[in-house]
């Protein structure tokens, strides 16, 4: 299984959901885990970090989206994310829907 870690891009949100540890255990458990690139930058993860535990690193957001079968997020998606929903994707986060009527939709 792919799973992928975008960079959060929520206004203010600095955490990254998955920390090169959890890269490590998906990773020794056969995953494949995708990170694009900056992703720990705020909670003070370098690539580098990510890369050792076994991550693939891919320069853009729509990489991880478009190749992975789970993604992984901090904050609910953003509007500029919801173009990257598909069918046999499984987003894994924490959904705060209710001031954001269209995104429910």
């Amino acid at each position: 299984m792919v799973i992928g870690v975008p960079k959060e891009i929520k206004n203010g949100e600095t955490r990254v959901a998955l920390v090169p540890s959890g890269v490590r255990t998906l990773q020794e458990s056969w995953h494949e885990v995708l990170v694009e690139a900056q992703a720990g930058e705020g909670s003070s993860i370098t690539d580098d970090e990510y890369r050792a535990a076994g991550a693939i690193l891919v320069e853009f957001a729509s990489d991880v989206w478009g190749q992975a079968d789970i993604v992984v997020k901090v904050k609910e998606p953003q509007p500029s994310e919801v173009q990257y929903f598909r069918e046999s994707l499984t987003l894994f986060t924490y959904l705060h829907l209710a001031p954001l009527e269209q995104l429910t939709q």
